[in-house]
């Protein structure tokens, strides 16, 4: 089973992420977390680059988000999910076409099937969007560390 959370930074992703898969740990599944951009050198490598980076053009930083998440799918999650696994990622897909294809207004469409591509057209089995007060976010963010 592949399951994502998605939201606004501060909503809870992280440790909702932490919790299920502690949970499906419980009941004795395999169960491997991922966090987007990371979960493999050439994600973290992208991480660094989008927090210490300069403005960076919107179609640049959708390439990168997608690279970092292409390479995510072909060296852990698909091979998780080939064995049995069960994956938890705190984001996927969704936050793309949140923040580039809407935010940065490069079309959902356009951004949905440039990703699609990137990841062989692997989608979740379940996305859990969470929802909470804007203020509620900042204050959560104000206490923790670098954000993407």
């Amino acid at each position: 089973m592949f399951i994502t959370f998605e939201g606004v930074d501060g909503s809870g992703k992280s440790t909702q992420t932490r919790l299920l898969a502690e949970w499906l740990r419980t009941d004795g599944r395999e169960v491997v977390e991922t966090r987007e951009p990371g979960g493999t050198e050439v994600g973290e490598r992208v991480r660094d680059l989008l927090l210490k980076g300069s403005a960076i053009a919107p179609w640049t930083e959708t390439a990168l988000f997608a690279a970092a998440r292409a390479q995510l799918v072909d060296e852990v999650i698909r091979p998780s999910l080939g064995r049995g696994a069960d994956v938890v990622s705190d984001r996927y897909l969704d936050s793309s076409l949140a923040y580039q294809g809407l935010a940065r207004g490069l079309g959902v469409d356009r951004v949905l099937e440039f990703n699609l591509h990137a990841t062989g057209g692997l989608l979740p089995d379940r996305t859990f969007l969470l929802v909470v007060p804007l203020e509620e976010a900042a204050r959560r963010r104000g206490s923790a560390g670098d954000r993407i």
